[in-house]
């Protein structure tokens, strides 16, 4: 192209020098973004490989994690407890009521009027002493007739012995029949009877008339009064036409059933400890007096009497205690009743060895002993048992013992 076409067309024509330098300037900035470029597609590569590798490692390490969760949750932690044979006998709580040693509704044995008395409640009183006074005009009047009936006996008898005294000196002379005389001394026989009656009627009358004094039969103490000055007295006995109720308060006798599950374990003799909630720190030392030696049909317990000093007069007939009675120790095992297994082939206990495995083993149950059982059969010392297993525990069960410190099961509850 020509020159002159060029400014025609106004393009002007370049320096070859110049077209050269603006070439490799171009190809200096094309090389700087290629650079560039591969800088950042390498940055961004290994951004890439490193989201790679954390994700794979993240997934790596749950898994690892899932797994060791997955194990742990596969092992049964179990807390165990070590039979121990007991050294010590069990202790037995039971309620029971005070009771004096001796006590008596004291009823009057004449009937009259009560003249007066002479002790109130809670008066003590020595054997023999006056309680109260009754009057009995009728008994004095039968006492008056009795004593006139005698004299009429015995002067009868004095008759027939003279009579017969007679007769028997005109049988010698023959005078009369040995018939007669026969009847006479029957006479006096009869006579001889009839005073004897009487003399055992005025007897009587004045025994019953000495009754107008009622008297303390032992030593004690007045719990209740029912009569008054005036009130009219039947004689009789009971509680409901008692005129006092005396009470021996020392000793005192504490009366409880024991159950038939430990029936075989009381013997008399043994120490027994009263306690009353309202002497609060204070405690009573007793002994098991008698037992009953057999059991009520209806209630299967036997009765037990305590015997309890009261010297200070410190505890009250009638009050409500509990008696604390100490057992002889068992000869058989007692476990936690937590420990049994309750299935269709009887009852089991799950024993642990020491690799941790489980093996369920049968055994006899004795006595309930509340928070735990009694072992007749089927375990020794030092076996370890499972506490609270669960229903899906099974022979052959590998199990780890929980880290907590584990407990003793000793011969008692």
């Amino acid at each position: 192209m020509t020159e002159q076409r060029h400014a025609a067309l106004g393009i002007h024509p370049i320096d070859a020098a110049a077209a050269d330098g603006g070439d490799h300037v171009e190809r200096l900035q094309r090389q700087q973004v290629m650079r560039r470029a591969r800088i950042v597609a390498l940055v961004v590569l290994v951004l890439l490989a490193l989201g790679a590798g954390r994700t794979i490692f993240s997934r790596l390490a749950n898994a690892k994690a899932l797994e060791t969760g997955t194990a742990q949750r596969a092992v049964q932690y179990v807390k165990t407890i070590v039979v121990k044979g007991g050294d010590t006998g069990q202790t037995l709580a039971l309620p029971g009521t005070l009771q004096g040693q001796v006590q008596a509704p004291i009823a009057a044995r004449a009937s009259g009027y009560l003249k007066r008395w002479t002790k109130d409640i809670g008066a003590k009183v020595d054997k023999g002493e006056l309680l109260a006074e009754i009057e009995t005009p009728e008994i004095d009047q039968q006492l008056s007739q009795a004593v006139a009936a005698r004299a009429q006996a015995a002067s009868g008898l004095e008759l027939a012995k003279s009579t017969l005294a007679r007769w028997e000196s005109l049988r010698k002379k023959d005078v009369v029949s040995q018939q007669e005389l026969d009847e006479r001394r029957s006479g006096a026989d009869q006579a001889n009877a009839n005073l004897a009656a009487a003399d055992a009627n005025v007897q009587r009358l004045r025994q019953t008339e000495g009754f107008k004094r009622v008297v303390a039969p032992f030593a004690g103490v007045i719990t209740r009064r029912n009569v008054d000055v005036g009130d009219l007295i039947d004689a009789g006995g009971g509680t409901s036409r008692a005129l006092f109720v005396l009470t021996q308060t020392d000793p005192l006798r504490v009366y409880v059933n024991v159950p038939q599950s430990y029936a075989q374990l009381v013997k008399p003799g043994q120490k027994v400890v009263v306690a009353q909630a309202e002497l609060r720190g204070r405690s009573f030392a007793g002994e098991v007096a008698r037992t009953g030696a057999s059991l009520d049909a209806a209630t299967r317990t036997m009765q037990v009497e305590i015997a309890l000093p009261n010297r200070d007069g410190a505890l009250l007939p009638g009050a409500y205690v509990q008696v604390q009675l100490p057992l002889q120790a068992a000869a058989s095992l007692a476990i936690p009743a937590n420990t049994l297994l309750i299935r269709a082939e009887g009852i089991r206990v799950a024993l642990v060895d020491a690799q941790g495995k489980v093996t369920l083993r049968p055994v006899a149950i004795g006595r309930n002993l509340g928070e735990s059982v009694e072992v007749l059969d089927g375990l020794k010392n030092a076996d370890v048992l499972v506490l609270n297993p669960s229903d899906s525990i099974a022979d052959g069960d590998r199990v780890a013992v929980a880290p907590a410190a584990a407990s003793t099961a000793k011969g008692t509850p």
